[in-house]
């Protein structure tokens, strides 16, 4: 009934699918590159994790990567592209450091756990207005372009384009009714879809869900952003100018992960970009969702249908029971970490642009059965 054999024999190496919400599935191409240069890359007699960041053999892994992520995402030569440490979540705290104006409040749209984290340390860094909150109803939508209510002449508006456990997605570049600097935590839907640059002055992510490894961030910065965190006076590791000015190798920079993020940038780029991976991200999600929408109920989405995630799919079952079924009747098809976020339960099933199509085929065809057996 379930075509289990022919899903788990696209995974070389005995690999299961890993559906978790980060760090997560890279391709196996680029693990393979990575293991075939982990000794000695390319005749420098020495492993990326062993050369100095200021060299020239680091120097051109490090401009390479820059660069191809400006062709995957159109990025302008007088915007900023930098690559720091602390992860997404270093960024809650710099964005406020960074883009602070005197007199103007951070205005914040409130969609989640991710959201509601980045409030929680813009608020220790100064007033925070919330324009908008989808908590009433437990984080289950985005709000339409119209609906926030923001101060007058906000420092920023912030949201973030993707929430990773309630499973909402704004899919689209919003267009907020305000002139003020948009700042978007991407994190983990960056790459998976085209973006409109021109609706956007900071765009953040941790590496670890659509573009590496964890222990790097991208930040993409504006040059009219850029120009108001020049006037700030900060430490040589929260400024965003200096990071610039020195092309993120202003330390000793996490010199492996960017590496990853550029083999990943190359696999991206030798098979279409983001305009390739676009289409495979919808047809992955529509597989399972058409499941959950076929099952009477059976499977519940947390999210509004006009908001369901490409990338993080979050369901509940019938009960706590048939859910512990579920995960422990998936884990011998090699389907792992399926489990929910413990603030939602039920399930979550997370497939990021290099999480393979036959793991949605897998997971859709056992869902189906589980639900012809259990409902």
């Amino acid at each position: 009934m379930m075509q289990t054999e022919s899903a788990q024999a696209a995974l070389p190496y005995d690999r299961v699918y890993n559906f978790s919400a980060g760090p997560v599935m890279l391709p196996t191409e680029v693990l393979e590159e990575a293991r075939d240069e982990l000794l000695n890359f390319r005749g420098t007699g020495m492993s990326v994790m062993e050369m100095s960041h200021r060299g020239k053999d680091y120097e051109a892994i490090h401009n390479e990567t820059v660069d191809n992520l400006r062709k995957l995402m159109n990025v302008p030569d007088d915007w900023a592209v930098l690559f720091l440490q602390g992860g997404a979540s270093l960024q809650n705290a710099l964005v406020p450091m960074n883009l602070k104006q005197e007199g103007k409040i951070p205005n914040y749209i409130d969609t989640g756990y991710w959201g509601n984290k980045s409030i929680g340390d813009a608020k220790k860094l100064g007033p925070v207005h919330i324009a908008w909150t989808s908590e009433p109803t437990n984080f289950d939508s985005v709000p339409d372009d119209d609906e926030p209510q923001f101060t007058d002449s906000p420092a920023y508006v912030y949201y973030t384009s993707n929430e990773t456990i309630g499973g909402v997605d704004y899919l689209r570049d919003a267009k907020f009714n305000t002139d003020a600097l948009v700042v978007c935590d991407a994190s983990s839907n960056i790459l998976s879809r085209p973006m409109d640059l021109s609706r956007y002055d900071v765009i953040f992510a941790g590496a670890q869900k659509n573009q590496g490894i964890a222990g790097v961030a991208t930040v993409i910065v504006s040059p009219r952003a850029l120009e108001i965190a020049a006037k700030q006076d900060l430490p040589l590791m929260f400024s965003w100018t200096k990071a610039h000015k020195e092309n993120s190798i202003h330390n000793t920079c996490p010199c492996w992960a960017i590496y990853m993020c550029g083999l990943y940038y190359k696999w991206l780029l030798k098979n279409g970009g983001v305009d390739w991976i676009y289409p495979i991200n919808e047809r992955k999600a529509k597989r399972v969702y058409d499941v959950i929408d076929a099952s009477e109920g059976f499977y519940k989405p947390h999210m509004k249908e006009k908001n369901r995630s490409r990338m993080n799919i979050s369901f509940q079952l019938p009960n706590e029971e048939l859910t512990d079924k579920f995960l422990a009747e998936a884990k011998p098809l090699k389907m792992s970490t399926l489990k929910g976020h413990r603030s939602v339960g039920g399930v979550r099933a997370s497939m990021y642009n290099a999480f393979p199509e036959s793991g949605s085929e897998l997971l859709a065809s056992f869902m189906v059965d589980f639900a012809k057996r259990n409902g």
